[in-house]
């Protein structure tokens, strides 16, 4: 369609010539100015309005309906199906979603690309849609509404959240109740700010969202347990599932895959990264988060726990410029976090320290960290043999799973390296057995090792609700046993057997009534002596003989530890029978 309008130029002429005046070249007076705005928005008015109707055209030559978006009011909902990246590249828009119904706007209703969005969509909500032809302009005024959406945003580096949105879910989150209170009375799209922001107040390390038949179930895990949040309404499913994998860059139209995704989060001048992970479930999918909130991570000795006889044996061998300091436990033990503990440690200048990490969980100043990448064969044995080209001081491998992993350790331990690594056994007795069923040789392992560090992470006991506990008598017999078995040389005093407190957390609001907040470790440190690698070299290993050798050089126990602890009133007797067995 061919515009024939007159240009301003000769509206202005004819207006001047009918008031009798000749039109000025040189100087234009106030009204002219005001009469030429006038013009040029009316023109404007009527180019677009010319463009609409071109558009309505060609939506019938097409076969398709067609819809001017202009203020058309776009539902964060529908706005939100569509990535702004991908509409932007489309040219696309999703102007309408209700569940059962879902409408597109596309410049281009004819592209094979916009047609293939379409069906994701319709796959994703398990509805149909209708695609519209939208004008150009149409088009970027809806695209406009995207800086409306959301308070939580995609940024270059990963995912704003508004501070003052956070605060105010910070004042009014003060509880369990409140949190479900919150996310009941929020929209979909609000939902996830919502949910973060409280793991963020609450002190949570996973968020647990999980499809089942009748509802979606949130559940976050504070302390290592995990514990019930609230009950979403089913209905609201795909609309939470597809926020979440939007956020974390997963493909959403795949629900039958496990997949992984990350993003970062950047609030109070930090940055915390969300480490994302769906699982296919019967009910629809599994959801977990991972917080890795730099605040949770203390890098102090004393603050994770460790006693002043215990981390001194520790300490005299981390300094030694070579060797291997391995920690066990399962997982969730806080072994990771002791491993930054001991590099923070040897952190100085002149010193390299480059880790090699499955996933990188923190990222810490001053250490050179890689990930691993099974995909494109970048191992932990291949990675540990390029990371000694590089010329290390101190190594950190995440977890020795293997026998190719473990002589490289080894022999990078035998070469004027400090290694650092973990390895999954029970206690610090079973890494030696481990190794050597891994296929070690013992002439090899015996020389490497500088020490091995068992632990586990107990609930301290809530101080807002701390009082004063007894324990049943059998309970009491093996607390006493232990305590007796404390060897004279460990450096630590004896308690006194006939004046034993112990102590246990009421409930109160502070601790979401579980009576406890926040969490210690318990530390057990088995030291390389002259004895313990005679026999290591014997080949006759054993778990209960490497024990008995550990009590001779003054080890403390996991379990001793902790009652030591629970004698303090920093932990309870049930914390420490939950996580060490007793």
């Amino acid at each position: 369609m061919t515009n024939n309008l007159p240009s301003i130029e000769d509206l202005l002429k004819k207006q001047a010539e009918q008031n009798g005046a000749a039109p000025a070249q040189n100087q234009k007076t106030d009204q002219d100015t005001e009469t030429t705005e006038r013009l040029t928005e009316k023109l404007g008015t009527i180019e677009l309005q010319s463009r609409e109707k071109e558009a309505q055209l060609a939506a019938g030559a097409l076969g398709v309906q067609y819809v001017d978006l202009k203020g058309f009011p776009i539902s964060p909902d529908a706005l939100s199906q569509i990535p702004m990246n991908r509409a932007k590249e489309l040219q696309a828009i999703c102007f309408l979603f209700t569940g059962p119904e879902l409408r597109v706007g596309a410049v281009d209703p004819g592209d094979e690309s916009v047609k293939e969005l379409l069906f994701q969509l319709e796959e994703r909500n398990k509805t149909k849609g209708v695609i519209y032809k939208i004008s150009a302009e149409s088009f970027e005024q809806a695209f406009k509404l995207y800086a409306t959406l959301p308070k939580i945003r995609k940024v270059t580096s990963g995912v704003e959240l508004d501070e003052k949105v956070l605060a105010g879910y910070e004042e009014k989150i003060q509880s369990f109740a409140d949190i479900a209170s919150a996310v009941k009375e929020s929209s979909v799209t609000d939902l996830i700010t919502v949910v973060i922001a409280s793991a963020l107040k609450i002190g949570t390390s996973d968020i647990h969202i999980e499809a089942e038949e009748t509802g979606i179930a949130l559940r976050f895990r504070v302390d290592g347990i995990l514990q019930e949040v609230t009950t979403i309404e089913k209905s609201e499913w795909n609309k939470i599932i597809n926020r979440i994998k939007l956020v974390a860059g997963l493909k959403i139209n795949i629900t039958d895959r496990p997949q992984d995704g990350r993003f970062t989060i950047h609030h109070s001048g930090q940055k915390v990264d969300v480490r994302t992970s769906t699982l296919p479930t019967a009910w629809g999918e599994s959801v977990v988060m991972r917080i890795l909130n730099p605040d949770s991570i203390n890098l102090e000795f004393q603050k994770l726990g460790f006693r002043e006889a215990s981390l001194a044996r520790l300490t005299k061998e981390i300094v030694k410029p070579h060797g291997m300091i391995v920690t066990t436990g399962p997982t969730g033990s806080g072994k990771t976090t002791t491993l930054y503990a001991i590099l923070s440690y040897l952190n100085k200048p002149g010193v390299k320290i480059i880790t090699l990490e499955d996933p990188i969980e923190y990222k810490v100043e001053g250490l050179n960290q890689s990930q691993i990448d099974a995909t494109k064969e970048y191992t932990f044995a291949k990675g540990l043999r390029s990371i000694l080209r590089q010329d290390p001081d101190i190594v950190m491998v995440g977890e020795i799973r293997d026998l190719e992993t473990a002589e490289t350790a080894i022999q990078a331990a035998l070469t004027g390296h400090m290694m650092v690594s973990t390895i999954h056994t029970n206690d610090a007795a079973g890494a030696i057995p481990r190794f050597t069923s891994m296929g070690v040789k013992p002439f090899l392992l015996a020389p490497a090792i500088n020490a091995i560090m068992g632990q586990r992470l107990a609930r301290k006991v809530c101080e807002s609700c701390k009082e004063e506990t007894q324990i049943d008598e059998a309970t009491l017999a093996k607390v006493k046993e232990l305590l007796s078995a404390i060897p004279e040389n460990s450096g630590e005093a004896a308690p006194d057997m006939d004046a034993l407190t112990f102590y246990k957390g009421a409930g109160c609001a502070e601790c979401n009534n579980t009576g406890y907040k926040g969490r210690i470790g318990l530390y057990e440190i088995l030291i390389k002596d002259a004895e313990i690698e005679k026999f290591i070299l014997s080949g006759e290993i054993s778990e209960y003989a490497v024990r008995e050798v550990a009590a001779k050089q003054g080890m403390l126990t996991m379990a001793q530890d902790g009652l030591l602890k629970a004698l303090e009133g920093l932990t309870s007797v049930e914390e420490i029978q939950r996580v060490t067995g007793l």
